[in-house]
C-alpha cells in the first residue's frame, strides 16, 4: 500500500535548496513578504524547516534575516526576476539535485520535499495543483540541467519557457480533507488571512 507523505521520512540523498526570496508584494502593501508571520513563525522560516536536511540552503532576494548557516544572495540585476534569481541561487550549489521552492509556502512540509526528490527520474519534476496548473516554484531538479537551462543571461525571462525545453515529470499531491494544499502561497492580504486563520497562532 503506497504510504502518505508526511513529515516522518527516510534518510534522503545529499541535495541542495534555493528558495526565491524577492518580489515587492505590492498586493501586500509592499511587505517583506518572506518574513509574514503564519502560525507563529515566518513565511520563510517555514520554507527552510521544510528543506532543513539540504546543503546548502540558498535564499535569494533582499537583505533580511536568515538562520545561521543559511546562504543569502541577490539576483542581477535586481529585480531581475525568477530566472535570474536560479542562475544567482545556483552558483553555490555542488549538490546534484536542487529543490527549488518559492518564500510563501505556510503549508509546505518535509514530507512533500521527500516526495519530489522520491519522483525525481528525468530532469525535473513539479507540483501540479488542484487546477492543473504547474507550480515552477514547487519541484525538484537535476541541478547541472537546471543550471544549463538558466545560464543565458540574455536567454528568455519566463521560467515556464526556461523550463520548457527539459524533460519534466508532474505530480499532483493528494491533500486530506480539511488540511490546506502544500502549493496554497500568499500573494493577497486575503490570502494571507485564510492561511492565518487555518494555521492558528497570532494573526500578524
Amino acid at each position: 500500500m503506497p504510504r502518505a507523505y508526511g513529515d516522518d521520512v527516510d534518510p534522503l540523498p545529499p541535495y541542495a535548496a534555493v528558495v526565491l526570496a524577492g518580489g515587492r508584494a505590492e498586493r501586500l502593501g509592499g511587505q517583506a513578504k518572506p518574513q509574514l508571520r503564519v502560525g507563529g513563525r515566518t513565511l520563510l522560516a517555514t520554507v527552510l524547516d521544510a528543506v532543513a536536511g539540504a546543503r546548502p540552503r540558498v535564499v535569494v532576494g533582499p537583505a533580511q534575516e536568515v538562520p545561521e548557516g543559511v546562504l543569502l544572495t541577490r539576483e542581477a540585476p535586481p529585480g531581475g526576476g525568477p530566472v535570474a534569481a536560479l542562475r544567482a541561487g545556483l552558483e553555490p550549489v555542488d549538490a546534484p539535485t536542487v529543490v527549488v521552492l518559492a518564500a510563501d509556502l505556510p503549508f509546505l512540509t518535509a514530507g512533500l520535499v521527500w516526495e519530489l526528490l522520491r519522483r525525481l527520474r528525468r530532469d525535473g519534476v513539479l507540483v501540479v495543483d488542484g487546477t492543473g496548473r504547474d507550480q515552477f516554484l514547487l519541484g525538484a531538479w537535476r541541478t547541472g540541467a537546471l543550471r544549463a537551462a538558466v545560464a543565458d543571461p540574455a536567454g528568455p525571462r519566463a521560467l515556464h519557457r526556461v523550463v520548457s525545453a527539459l524533460d519534466v515529470d508532474r505530480w499532483s499531491p493528494p491533500v486530506e480533507p480539511g488540511r490546506p494544499a502544500p502549493w496554497l502561497d500568499c500573494d493577497t492580504p486575503e490570502e494571507l488571512a485564510r492561511a492565518r486563520a487555518v494555521a492558528g497562532g497570532p494573526p500578524g
